[in-house]
């Protein structure tokens, strides 16, 4: 049984046994017993024979649940809460906590009805799509409901639910989406590394960080989230023109007799330069980055030639 808590209206702290903590705070009497073990929660207060837990331990344990939630490890968890205990400010650190989980889009979930999407997609009911969607997070079920889900990008839904009017069948765009979460996956991960690197170690290369440290490292999680999305942007704009330029070219001259000048044939280049490239662009993007090498280095020297001709004929005319 509990110690008494205090009446409403007293200033008397609130006491629990470790069967009411376990209760209030959502953790097992055994796991309370072996946070205290490896340290990461206060003794209690010895009476007789009976241990006594206050607010203290009920604020700890929720702490402790959270981090995990976030994904650190109880290890990491300790040295975070040593931190808090010396006076190093684990509020702050939390802080930087929220900022990186923090909502990295403006982008706000929004519910929608079965009977909606079934419209939305063709007006069929489509179990095996639906089931798709929710395995790859762009629709999660709602707890006790059958006829709603939640829509946690109603961006995606919508690209997907255009493609779909345009003629994309859905399995296609389930592949499509598969196919891009692994490629911009891979560029978070390679746009962390550089900025871990080059940014963030200078503050959160020692643990813990110091409270001023973590501060100026939730600033800079502010200032950098938006340019990832805005570099994104841009090199997709850049890519998407080359290569609709490209494909719009290969679509009208596809049924037209060959030219002379059209002239198609295969190029041997050395090893070396084929690893170069792979390891600058990756092995997806090689055969995309020497055609666009390529071809800008034909455009310059289309230029250089052009400049040339308007100065030998300037020279000429002033020669006249």
């Amino acid at each position: 049984m509990p110690a008494p808590a205090a009446e409403v209206g007293s200033s008397a702290p609130a006491e629990y046994r470790i069967e009411a903590l376990a209760h209030a705070s959502g953790a097992t009497v055994r796991t309370i017993r072996a946070y205290q073990d490896r340290g990461l929660l206060p003794r209690p207060e010895r009476r007789g024979r009976a241990n006594v837990y206050d607010d203290t331990h009920l604020a700890r344990l929720r702490q402790i649940a959270d981090l995990l939630d976030r994904g650190y490890t109880l290890a990491s968890i300790k040295e975070l809460l040593e931190a808090w205990d010396t006076g190093r400010g684990l509020g702050v650190v939390l802080g930087l906590v929220a900022e990186v989980h923090g909502p990295w889009t403006d982008e706000e979930a929004a519910g929608i009805s079965r009977a909606e999407l079934d419209e939305r997609f063709g007006g069929t009911a489509d179990d095996e799509a639906i089931a798709e969607a929710v395995e790859l997070g762009v629709l999660e079920r709602v707890p006790g409901r059958d006829d709603m889900f939640l829509v946690p990008s109603p961006q995606e839904l919508s690209v997907a639910a255009e493609l779909y009017a345009a003629g994309v069948p859905l399995p296609t765009i389930s592949g499509q989406l598969r196919e891009l979460r692994g490629q911009v996956e891979h560029i978070a991960a390679r746009f962390l590394e550089f900025t871990t690197e080059h940014v963030f170690a200078r503050y959160l290369g020692h643990r813990p960080p110091t409270e001023a440290d973590a501060a100026k490292a939730a600033a800079l999680v502010r200032r950098m989230r938006p340019l990832a999305r805005q570099s994104v942007d841009a090199e997709l704009a850049r890519a998407m023109r080359l290569f609709a330029t490209r494909r719009l070219q290969h679509l009208l001259t596809a049924d037209a007799p060959p030219s002379p000048d059209s002239e198609t044939r295969s190029v041997t280049l050395p090893a070396d330069t084929i690893r170069a490239v792979r390891r600058l662009v990756g092995r997806e993007n090689t055969a995309a980055f020497i055609t666009a090498a390529t071809e800008r280095e034909l455009q310059a020297r289309t230029l250089d030639v052009l400049t040339s001709t308007h100065r030998q004929r300037s020279h000429i005319d002033q020669i006249g």
